[in-house]
């Protein structure tokens, strides 16, 4: 991949410089930080900024504090970066300051208060090593537009004086990925980089090119899934995706499939008669008669070929690893040349059969490139299968993307400039070139 429409770090000059970073280190859950990978992902561009000089201000969100019909943003420990901020201060044997500001009732922070002044004067003067600014999504700027939208941009740009994106997992268009881009001297990080490089990997994908897509809304995902029907060669379902698909072309009924999404399921299916014999289905389904829990007696499997149409099925919540063994199952997987995975195949915790057998059979292909993309899809594949997940960290064979929904988003628009946070420091640097053209006259 050219990285020449970016504007780089190894670009700017640091020294002595404040460097407001926009990482993604949304990795706590209730409090707890389950998987430390995507903050260590972003070590590199924190380091080289030290070595340059410059003094780091963190920022990122955690979770969804915003409730998405009233608008009210709830400030609590589920949401703090406190979890994060003891890592990185364990880890680094640094002293990392997190400032606090007035909470309005229902409205998060209204603004950056002056406040902070204070906290980057003690940064400047070595008093603190780095600042790390509370969840981004507490502020009632962040996911707003309009003039909330543009004071927060505004604000957070006061901070510093460049601004380093390298939080490729953070899509969404918001202030303080994309607003603030108008305000600052903006550059990738080296994550940032990896990232948009490895895509290249999916949009110059070596053929056979398999694709494995799972979710538990069909609608979420339709258009990546329509994306990669066109790109790919052959694509598989897993999750919710997958059961929306079957009552769809099979004419079934699976209990908890929301008939909206075999809707979606049904127009998908339509589509897909365009290209005969490119979606692979695994024939062994695992039905519980139970939702969530793994009850002896109460579960079995079906295949999916002797089911006639009007059966009803009561949850559906695996794909029993048999599947994989089927011949012409096993022959996609181990004659594939690039292997994309966004997938958890079975309902967590207790349902780990299906992406055991997954991961397991796309190991055994020593001849693919394997990207896997997604917090759960890395998460589960840590969980089930940690020997292989270590391997896979340092192995040329294969790449953990730190965001699935940011790939999905690039896959759709086959650019990685159809993330809105990419796009942003493109039309910077396009808009510098520009400058220098004119001042060069």
């Amino acid at each position: 991949m050219n990285l020449n429409g970016l504007p780089l770090i190894q670009e700017a000059d640091l020294n002595d410089k404040v460097v407001l970073v926009r990482v993604d280190h949304n990795v706590v859950k209730s409090g707890v930080i389950h998987d430390p990978y995507r903050i260590d992902a972003t070590f590199g561009t924190l380091f080289y900024i030290l070595s340059k000089g410059g003094k780091i201000i963190l920022m990122t969100h955690v979770g969804r504090p915003r409730d998405k019909k009233t608008g009210h943003i709830t400030i609590g420990e589920e949401t703090s970066v406190r979890p994060i901020v003891e890592y990185l201060q364990n880890k680094l044997h640094i002293k990392i300051d997190v400032p606090e500001f007035y909470a309005h009732e229902g409205n998060g922070y209204l603004s950056v208060e002056s406040s902070i002044n204070h906290t980057i004067r003690r940064l400047r003067s070595h008093e603190i090593d780095m600042i790390y600014l509370p969840n981004t999504r507490w502020f009632c700027g962040e996911e707003s537009t309009g003039e909330d939208y543009e004071r927060f941009s505004n604000q957070l740009a006061g901070l510093a004086d460049i601004y380093v994106n390298d939080a490729f997992g953070s899509w969404q268009p918001h202030a303080s990925t994309v607003g603030i881009t108008r305000y600052l001297p903006s550059y990738a990080g080296f994550l940032m980089q990896k990232e948009i490089e490895n895509l290249d990997r999916i949009f110059n994908a070596k053929q056979p090119f398999v694709a494995v897509v799972a979710g538990s809304k069909f609608d979420t995902k339709i258009d990546s899934l329509y994306a990669l029907l066109q790109k790919a060669d052959r694509l598989v379902l897993g999750g919710v995706i997958y059961n929306a698909y079957l009552c769809s072309k099979y004419g079934v009924s699976i209990k908890g499939v929301d008939p909206s999404d075999v809707e979606r399921a049904a127009e998908f299916v339509a589509f897909a008669g365009h290209y005969p014999g490119k979606i692979v289905e695994l024939p062994y389904i695992v039905e519980s008669d139970v939702f969530g829990d793994r009850v002896e007696g109460k579960f079995r499997t079906h295949d999916i070929r002797t089911l006639q149409p009007g059966t009803q099925l009561n949850y559906v919540l695996d794909v029993d690893p048999r599947s994989y063994d089927e011949p012409e199952i096993l022959d996609v997987f181990l004659r594939a040349k690039t292997v994309f995975v966004n997938a958890v195949m079975g309902l967590v915790p207790h349902f780990n059969e299906g992406t055991i057998g997954l991961d397991t059979v796309i190991d055994r292909n020593p001849h693919a490139v394997k990207l896997y993309g997604g917090g759960d899809t890395m998460q589960e594949l840590k969980r089930l299968l940690p020997g292989l997940y270590i391997m896979a960290l340092d192995s040329r064979d294969y790449y953990i993307f730190t965001g699935g929904g940011a790939v999905l988003k690039a896959i759709e628009r086959n650019s990685h400039s159809g993330i809105a946070p990419v796009k942003a420091l493109m039309e910077l640097k396009s808009e510098q070139e520009r400058w220098k053209v004119r001042l060069s006259r």
